[in-house]
């Protein structure tokens, strides 16, 4: 079975920076398409980036406007968002998912499996 954990998160100040890492387990890591999500309180989860699985392919959501990195290391089985110049707006449990027969792919649904989630707040 396929496990997937989230580290990083924590509370920051407008302006800084911070990286969550996802440590996924239990098959082949390289085998899957890896996606980046989060959900703030009252809102519907949404799509930040992702990337393919030979980490070649990043691909991003328009708010994201270079701020953010997406990353895997397939030795490693782990994944990294990297994210810059942090606001309010960004506020949200972060996840990280897998997703087994796509790629470039925005949609939570096509998605099989997902991490628990880490909290990001960021103060004003």
């Amino acid at each position: 079975q396929v496990t997937l954990v989230e580290s990083g998160g924590g509370l920051v100040q407008a302006g800084d920076s911070l990286s969550l890492s996802c440590a996924f387990s239990g098959r082949p890591f390289s085998n899957y398409y890896l996606g980046w999500f989060r959900q703030a309180l009252g809102k519907e989860r949404e799509f930040v980036g992702a990337i393919s699985r030979n980490a070649r392919d990043p691909y991003y959501a328009d708010f994201v406007k270079g701020r953010f990195t997406v990353s895997r290391d397939n030795f490693k089985n782990t994944a990294t968002l990297q994210m810059n110049s942090l606001q309010p707006e960004d506020t949200a449990v972060y996840y990280c998912a897998a997703a087994t027969y796509y790629s470039r792919i925005a949609n939570p649904a096509l998605y099989d499996f997902w991490g628990q989630g880490t909290q990001v707040t960021v103060s004003s």
